[in-house]
């Protein structure tokens, strides 16, 4: 299926799962889609192991909680975030390193404090390696952490790579 790209969200600069500047993290891009779906793209190398040539467990279920929470960002204007209070995983295929994998994220309810959301966890075949729901509390950034956005070089990375829709 062809998901049209409406935008692109932002990067920062340590984070394990958008960090550009973490030398061991997973420098994700996340898209918008006109689904309502977040797209993300990333590249595992030989540090995210578990058992050789395997991707680790935890950091596909890293990647499926930040895709799902990032998810309800394209459903306001103000911006607000998830904070994981569920999580659940199912591993259905191993998980291959040096590979370029997407995670597909949505929103399945949301009430005025909480929201639910599921992903998947693709492998480059198209494959479902993972599959993941979870529950998270709204809140402002401002009440998670002391954020400073220009120190975390907080921003939209574009590229003339940046795709105009994503086959998934």
């Amino acid at each position: 299926m062809r998901h049209t790209i409406t935008g692109k969200q932002p990067n920062s600069k340590m984070c394990l799962v958008c960090g550009m500047k973490n030398p061991l993290g997973l420098k994700a891009f996340f898209y918008e889609t006109d689904a309502k779906e977040l797209i993300a793209i990333f590249k595992t190398i030989e540090e995210h192991q578990s058992y050789p040539n395997r991707l680790h467990g935890g950091i596909a279920a890293a990647i499926l909680d930040e895709t799902i929470g990032r998810a309800i960002l394209m459903h306001h204007e103000e911006e607000v975030w998830g904070v994981t209070v569920e999580f659940k995983t199912r591993f259905k295929k191993a998980i291959p390193l040096n590979d370029e994998l997407r995670v597909i994220g949505r929103i399945t309810k949301e009430g005025s404090r909480f929201f639910e959301g599921t992903g998947e966890l693709l492998l480059s075949n198209g494959d479902i390696a993972v599959t993941a729901e979870g529950k998270y509390l709204k809140l402002p950034l401002d009440q998670i952490a002391d954020f400073d956005r220009e120190e975390n070089e907080w921003r939209v990375i574009s590229s003339d790579n940046d795709p105009s829709s994503i086959e998934i």
